[in-house]
């Protein structure tokens, strides 16, 4: 059973006070029952087809008996090694399942040439890949089916002995999987995809992955009563903490987890409030893998520790569902629509557009500082000095978005010194993994700084750069591609493709005035080692 608790009196009292204008309203029983009128006249429409996922506890049981098959049939076969090809609502979920249940998942919601490469040249002979799209027209997954479908063939393996589709009845990726002779599971329609953990798009990988999908939805479904509840109803308390302590002024939410069993678990969540709140000029920023700052508009939430002024307790089948039903209520409160995703289209848009064109518009650097080349206009004449500037451009109540175009596995192939202990071979991962700089980073300010493997935010955070509070101060990192991938059937590479969905998004954010810019690595290994280096020196 999930339980919500508050640990601070002034969220306490925000929350009781939104809260009892929600009962008034008959918001908790008019949303277990899936009243699309909640979010007013203009959302009514999206809503309507977006409610299901109140009951997937119980709807998803009836996959149950296929996916036991189909399991069943992967272990027979032998096919043990579970690549999972999905963006943003249909790669997160899986991986905090898999995560959490100690079972090994390959995601590869990337278009880095590298780590797809890196996934390629793995376990090919045990390998079944999951391909998992709602609107089937995804262009990371369109390319990974390619590639996969090209790798089996020239292996001698039939593509529909190993490929796995999940997506909507009606999509072009339903009639590709027929055409192919695919294994297909549609899933239901009545879900979006930041909303669909326990739906097919959660349940088909990590069930082949060796996950309890069926314990899963138990823990669910016994938060189901509570929802439709006054009093009593974690959803309900989650989501008046949210959205009172956001209208109070506390929108950056600090997701604390150290001390869970559930892995992962704030990066799904990062996905399902950001992009689900961030629109209008409002929303709520989760800001993950990061210390408070213990400022004015943080609200620290613990997953099942007693570090933050709310606590949530329970299994990952009830987080996933009292998540979804508290950011609706979020969404509610801030008077925005939480199932649509109107600036995703725009960076996809300015992608499309670069990639029509004969070469990518790269333009020439402003500073060049070792392996280092910077774009954007800056004042500074050196990469510490780049770095300070955009430090100091975070307005009040902003905020600094670190987004990597890069292969987020390089930093395992760091090179260790002979003999080394976990705790040297630990320190030598983390200075030579990209992520390492938003913590160098956050202890230069006050101000929240978050991390994004792209594509993967443009999925997630992406909505909320774009649509949230302008406030946000962006810094995007590239990186040269020594050894590309094709895509079969398309006149681009994975490499140009990464780069055309970073121009893209970069000059989406550069249309809403906010700093922004773009360090470009000439050699990876090398200019992130210059670049963690710079950040120390700030």
């Amino acid at each position: 059973m999930i339980e919500v608790s508050y640990r601070e009196e002034g969220v306490a009292a925000a929350a009781s006070s939104v809260a009892g204008r929600l009962v008034a309203d008959g918001v908790p029983a008019r949303l277990a029952g899936g009243d699309p009128t909640l979010w007013g006249e203009d959302a009514e429409a999206v809503a309507a087809v977006r409610l299901g996922w109140l009951t997937l506890p119980r709807t998803s049981r009836e996959l149950l008996p296929e996916l036991g098959k189909l399991v069943e049939r992967a272990r027979a076969e032998g096919l043990t090694n579970v690549v999972l090809v999905g963006m943003g609502g249909s790669s997160l979920a899986p991986e905090v399942i898999c995560q959490t249940a100690d079972v090994p998942l390959t995601v590869l919601d990337t278009t880095d040439p590298a780590q797809v490469r890196r996934a390629l040249a793995d376990l090919l002979e045990s390998t079944v890949v999951v391909v998992a799209s709602k609107s089937g027209s995804t262009v990371e997954t369109d390319c990974h089916l390619r590639i996969y479908e090209q790798i089996f063939t020239e292996a001698g393996i039939s593509p529909a002995d190993r490929i796995v589709v999940v997506t909507d009845q009606g999509s072009p990726l339903e009639q590709r999987a027929i055409d192919g002779g695919y294994h297909l599971v549609l899933a239901v329609p009545d879900v979006g995809g930041r909303y669909s953990a326990l739906s097919a798009f959660g349940l088909v990988p990590s069930a082949l992955a060796g996950a309890d999908v069926e314990r899963l939805l138990d823990d669910a479904e016994e938060v189901l009563p509570l929802l439709s509840q006054d009093t009593g109803n974690p959803g309900l308390d989650l989501g008046a903490a949210l959205g009172g302590a956001a209208l109070a002024g506390r929108d950056k939410l600090v997701l604390e987890d150290q001390l869970s069993g559930i892995n992962g678990l704030p990066d799904w969540i990062e996905q399902l409030v950001a992009e689900s709140t961030g629109k209008q000029g409002r929303g709520i920023l989760p800001v993950v893998n990061s210390d408070p700052n213990h400022t004015h508009d943080e609200l620290i939430v613990a997953i099942e520790s007693d570090d933050g002024a709310v606590r949530v307790d329970g299994p990952l089948g009830g987080q996933f569902l009292v998540w979804e039903y508290a950011t609706a209520v979020a969404g509610l409160l801030l008077e925005i629509d939480p199932f649509d995703q109107p600036n995703v289209a725009e960076s996809k848009e300015n992608t499309a557009t670069l990639l029509a064109l004969p070469d990518l518009p790269l333009g020439a650097p402003t500073l060049v500082d070792g392996p280092v080349e910077i774009y954007g206009a800056v004042r500074s004449h050196d990469l510490p000095g780049v770095l300070a500037e955009l430090l100091k451009a975070i307005p009040h109540g902003g905020y600094l978005a670190v987004m990597a175009y890069l292969d987020r596995l390089a930093a395992f192939d760091a090179p260790m010194p002979e003999g080394a202990d976990f705790e040297q071979m630990t320190d030598a991962w983390m200075m030579a993994d990209a992520a390492t700089l938003r913590a160098l980073l956050a202890i230069r300010t006050n101000r929240p700084v978050t991390f994004g493997w792209g594509p993967r935010f443009l999925h997630s955070t992406g909505q909320y750069h774009k649509g949230g509070p302008q406030n946000g101060v962006f810094l995007q990192i590239t990186g040269a591609v020594t050894e590309d991938v094709p895509v079969p059937g398309r006149p681009y590479t994975l490499g140009r493709l990464q780069l055309a969905q970073a121009l893209g998004d970069l000059a989406s954010l550069e249309t809403r005035g906010r700093p922004a810019v773009r360090l470009h690595l000439t050699d990876r290994a090398t200019g992130v080692a210059h670049l963690l280096a710079a950040a120390q020196e700030v």
